[in-house]
């Protein structure tokens, strides 16, 4: 790869307007001679500490100690290399770069691409001007207005249109002393199947999207037919000489620098989608030009942001393509989130809608991690009617669930997953680690291990969680704690003796502990501190916690009644489905509530 010369650099750093560059992203004040302050753009503050010098070419901040010289104010403010920096300074400030140690062949296709741009730029701005000045294109403009969006909106992408007749961009670009070669490597221009050596513009009666790269340079385009007998649908330009559509994200050049202020950037589907969320004031969003993610845009996007925001049309189609994603982009380091979407809607059909921008922002700040969204999904298309469909649902979400790492998040699901399931937790975290261990789940009666060699025990934490609610709601878990047997409830040896310790005390839960006891000490006081982050509870939640328990104590007992050849076991398993109805009836209204 060729590198600038040390002079280029020093061109581009002498060239650069350092008020006016810093000017694009805060406000300036001047305070004194070569002194300007304004508001930090590297985090948020109310009074101005941002000190620039220009004749130094230097910035400092005083609140977060960000600091640097032109390039690094771009590389931060943009996401860019360094390289990719000292090309933008250089395109902004009119400096010519300069390579060191460039073959010939290589100084040949640099030279050769440069004019492409230039064709490809030219061309863009006459299909700009063509939809708005042309009476042709008077339904393509009354089709992107009707879907909602502004003409400052549509200029500012230079969206434009592809006139019909077939020779438009081929003549006018010859006239421009452009080489019918140069036309096919831009894939403005195609030979003709049926007529050999005749050659016609690519594009007409189309809506002409600019794909632009980061730089903004326009490398080809995604056009939309205008008649329901013009196939294809959208047509993008051929892969060559400057276009890779692996590479391209459609809205990357005025996205690039929202995003990395940001630190995340929003990922929808179509051109339109786009459009509408860069209206609504959503800036750092980018498209995908009509395909599924890719890794080279992965990689392109891990080098400007961490956090992905998938805002995906809100079908079999967009959650397909969610899944595809986060298979790419494991193994990076981008943290995917989803947006929720109404059924059946794409984001620009939902900005459409009396108050859908403010919906849409509420969509974006409420996004879930993907791993969420995906389990979500799992239930929803689950059968849980019936026990074959249960099963079936833990198969699919064992591989999910066994990769996340303990977290309050991981705790979150699997308490939403025994739910939906009509399961107790202690039992489907045996059901999820069947298969990882090898060995079948155990008959869920109670351990004889201590309580301190079982914190990963998803039973454990369920006694746990319950009577932590029993302390957050102390008078109804005053109540329940009276009604409970703590020995045939409770597996655990030390929370069975903070339950009765508890029972009398909820509301004073540290009052009176035994003086020998620290184990129960300790115990009393976890619960009392998870009690505390608890937030918000409710007596149904704690009604859930309670029968998820007494749905675990009829499973062991079932279980030690077959082991032991015992009678009663239908009358077991009568009270059991009876347990399950009642937790399907609070889940309802859990989920009612939410």
């Amino acid at each position: 790869m060729s590198r600038y010369t040390a002079d280029s650099r020093d061109r581009v750093f002498d060239a650069v307007d350092m008020v006016a560059l810093v000017s694009t992203r805060t406000e300036l004040s001047r305070k004194g001679p070569d002194s300007y302050f304004g508001l930090c753009p590297f985090h948020e503050e109310r009074t101005g500490s941002f000190h620039v010098r220009p004749d130094e070419k230097h910035y400092f901040c005083f609140g977060c100690q960000a600091s640097g010289d032109p390039f690094t104010f771009v590389m931060e403010t943009e996401g860019l290399d360094f390289k990719g920096a000292m090309e933008a300074l250089a395109d902004r400030f009119g400096v010519t770069l300069e390579t060191e140690d460039e073959d010939p062949a290589a100084a040949s296709r640099r030279a050769r691409n440069e004019r492409l741009y230039t064709l490809l730029g030219r061309t863009a701005t006459y299909y700009a001007r063509y939809l708005w000045e042309s009476r042709e294109a008077g339904a393509a403009r009354g089709y992107l207005l009707g879907r909602g969006l502004t003409e400052e909106t549509l200029r500012e992408f230079k969206v434009g249109y592809a006139p019909s007749a077939w020779d438009r961009i081929l003549r006018a670009s010859r006239e421009a002393g452009f080489t019918e070669q140069e036309l096919l490597d831009a894939g403005l221009i195609q030979r003709s199947k049926t007529r050999p050596g005749q050659v016609y513009d690519r594009f007409r009666e189309r809506i002409m999207f600019p794909a632009v790269d980061a730089r903004g340079r326009t490398r080809g385009f995604g056009a939309r037919a205008m008649r329901e007998n013009q196939p294809p649908k959208y047509l993008n330009t051929s892969d060559g000489a400057v276009y890779h559509k692996r590479s391209q994200l459609f809205g990357i050049d005025l996205a690039r620098a929202p995003s990395a202020g940001a630190g995340r950037m929003i990922l929808v589907e179509g051109y339109t989608d786009v459009l509408a969320l860069h209206q609504a004031g959503l800036r750092n969003t980018v498209g995908i030009m009509g395909t599924a993610l890719t890794e080279e845009q992965v990689r392109e996007l891990e080098r400007i942001v961490k956090v992905l925001e998938l805002c995906l049309d809100a079908d079999r189609a967009g959650q397909e393509a969610m899944l595809r994603a986060a298979r790419l982009a494991d193994g990076s380091k981008l943290e995917l989130r989803v947006v929720s979407l109404p059924e059946g809607t794409d984001p620009a059909e939902l900005l459409m809608r009396d108050g859908g921008a403010d919906e849409l922002r509420e969509r974006v700040q409420g996004s879930v991690p993907f791993v969420a969204f995906h389990v979500e999904r799992i239930l929803e298309r689950a059968d849980t009617g019936s026990a074959e469909g249960r099963d079936r649902a833990v198969e699919e979400l064992r591989p999910v669930m066994n990769a996340l790492r303990a977290s309050a998040l991981r705790e979150e699901l699997m308490r939403k997953v025994a739910s939906k399931l009509e399961l107790s937790e202690l039992r489907l975290a045996s059901l999820m680690a069947a298969a990882g261990n090898g060995a079948a789940p155990g008959n869920g009666a109670p351990s004889s291990e201590p309580d301190s060699a079982r914190p990963a025990d998803h039973g454990f934490r369920s006694e746990r969680t319950f009577l932590a609610l029993c302390i957050a709601l102390p008078q109804e878990g005053a109540a329940v704690l009276a009604a409970i047997d703590p020995d045939a409830m409770l597996t655990s040896a030390v929370l069975r003796r903070a339950a009765r310790h508890l029972a009398p005390r909820t509301g004073t839960p540290l009052a009176d502990l035994p003086p020998d006891d620290e184990e129960l000490a300790r115990t009393v006081a976890d619960l009392v501190a998870l009690a505390g982050r608890a937030g918000d509870v409710s007596a149904v939640r704690l009604e859930h916690a309670r029968l998820v328990l007494d749905l675990a104590r009829l499973d062991r007992a079932i279980a030690r009644a077959r082991a032991g050849g015992a009678a009663g076991i239908s009358e077991l398993a009568r009270e059991r489905e009876q347990v399950r109805a009642r937790i399907h009836e609070v889940v309802v209204r859990l989920e009612g509530s939410v």
